[in-house]
């Protein structure tokens, strides 16, 4: 059966206009961490502290984009995809977080942009993808309410400089991930693990979310502005009573943190008690500006259960036996990803991309013709894909479609023993070889079409 066929069959259509995309970010494939006036990041401090990056690697040379770019350009040329998402990073630009310039930094995403827009590609800027520049860490990071400042300015330095080429911004990636993986649970950098530091990160992302649209509205009139959360419906593990509560606070936490203020100008109910010693008068309507559409991350739901050792008293818990597994652990249940993108169609009211869908393995690996076949990651992006245009038909307002993610890259605390990628990276040689979902990708954009 062909893909139109496939579609139809599914019952939902592709609307004209749809954007075909993939994305990636800036630590996790660019490497050159010393290179060219580049300054530290949290994530080169996490990776050097023992234990925190699971297999003990770092992302100094991760895929090598940085200098291997033109190759990857012509990947992403081959799958003909509308659209390209990556990240600016911050320390490349402004090593040091604020002050002095680095100019090499900013040549490089020239290239890169420049590049794009030659082949046809739309660059997709994403500002914030969790690589803080270490010294404003040293000061507080986001816990400190000068950070959403200094946030600004360097979302103003990025704007003056691609605003002439680059029309669509993303604010931040996944500000739940990063704020509660880094300020609650020792997941992520910073590594922090205490409840007051989480509540002031979360509010001060949110300002620094706010301040950072109304600089991006204010210097490339005309564009499209939005921002990515990580949404997965949250359910108690084992269905047990005692896990519900935990499982209502991690849904607050994970799915309601940051768009209900930034959208809906209300932090959810728990949250907001919580949260409320650190909002000052007209901080609220900081946050919530005008968005132009919403991204939704997505790979499965999360299984929340009861864990005193936690500084919020709940834990990541375990799927049903037999649940359908991503091929990291992850589960696989395309319903949810149906009800989700339903979910906040009706809720938010924006138009709705989906900026990240993909599937992680570690049986990724050429064959004996050096050829790499994945099926899980085949079959896991047909089903989500079938879910997709269910919510299509069930009257979603879905835009674009991004897979995460291009290449095999550094998979920050899983390391390089994940792998993402439509494309095969030996990271020792940093040979590229395109896997069978490349090729399926491939061919259901130009079925689309």
């Amino acid at each position: 059966m062909g893909e139109s066929s496939k579609q139809k069959a599914a019952g939902g259509a592709i609307p004209p206009g749809f954007i075909w995309g993939v994305s990636t970010s800036a630590y996790q494939v660019e490497g050159a961490v010393a290179e060219d006036g580049r300054g530290p990041s949290i994530w080169d401090r996490r990776c050097r502290m023992k234990g925190g990056v699971g297999d003990g690697s770092t992302g100094d040379v991760a895929c090598d984009h940085y200098h291997r770019w033109p190759e990857d350009v012509a990947l992403m040329t081959g799958l003909g995809i509308d659209a390209y998402r990556f990240s600016v990073s911050w320390p490349r630009v402004l090593p040091r977080g604020r002050g002095r310039v680095n100019e090499a930094g900013l040549d490089f995403y020239d290239r890169l942009i420049d590049r794009l827009l030659e082949t046809g590609i739309t660059p997709w800027l994403t500002l914030y993808h969790w690589d803080l520049p270490q010294a404003l860490d040293d000061l507080g990071g986001w816990t400190n309410r000068d950070c959403a400042g200094w946030y600004a300015d360097y979302a103003a330095l990025v704007a003056r400089r691609f605003g002439d080429r680059v029309r669509h911004f993303v604010t931040f990636n996944e500000f739940s991930v990063f704020t509660l993986f880094g300020y609650a649970i020792d997941w992520a950098a910073p590594g922090v693990t205490d409840r007051s530091a989480h509540l002031k990160a979360i509010h001060h992302v949110n300002l620094a979310h706010g301040l950072g649209v109304d600089v991006l509205r204010s210097l490339v009139p005309g564009a499209s502005v939005g921002a990515i959360h990580n949404r997965q419906i949250v359910l108690p593990e084992n269905g047990a009573e005692d896990n519900r509560e935990a499982a209502l606070l991690l849904d607050e936490h994970w799915n309601r943190a940051f768009p209900d203020p930034q959208i809906l100008g209300c932090y959810p109910p728990r949250l907001a008690e919580a949260v409320e010693p650190h909002v000052r008068a007209g901080d609220m309507a900081r946050i919530c500006r005008p968005v132009d559409w919403f991204g939704l991350n997505h790979y499965g739901p999360i299984f929340a259960r009861v864990d005193p050792s936690q500084v919020w008293g709940y834990g990541w818990g375990n799927a049903p036996e037999g649940s359908p597994d991503h091929g990291v652990g992850w589960p696989v249940f395309p319903d949810a990803f149906r009800d989700e993108l339903l979910l906040i169609s009706k809720r938010y009211r924006l138009p709705v991309y989906i900026t990240e869908n993909g599937c992680g393995g570690d049986r990724d690996r050429p064959d004996a013709d050096g050829r790499v076949h994945d099926p899980h990651r085949l079959r896991y992006l047909e089903i989500y894909h079938k879910a997709m245009l269910e919510a299509l038909a069930g009257g979603a307002d879905i835009r674009g479609y991004f897979v995460w993610s291009l290449l095999d890259n550094f998979e920050w605390g899983a390391g390089y023993g994940q792998r993402f990628g439509l494309v095969h990276v030996d990271f020792e040689t940093q040979k590229r070889t395109p896997k069978t979902s490349y090729g399926w990708y491939r061919d259901l954009i130009a079925a689309a079409r």
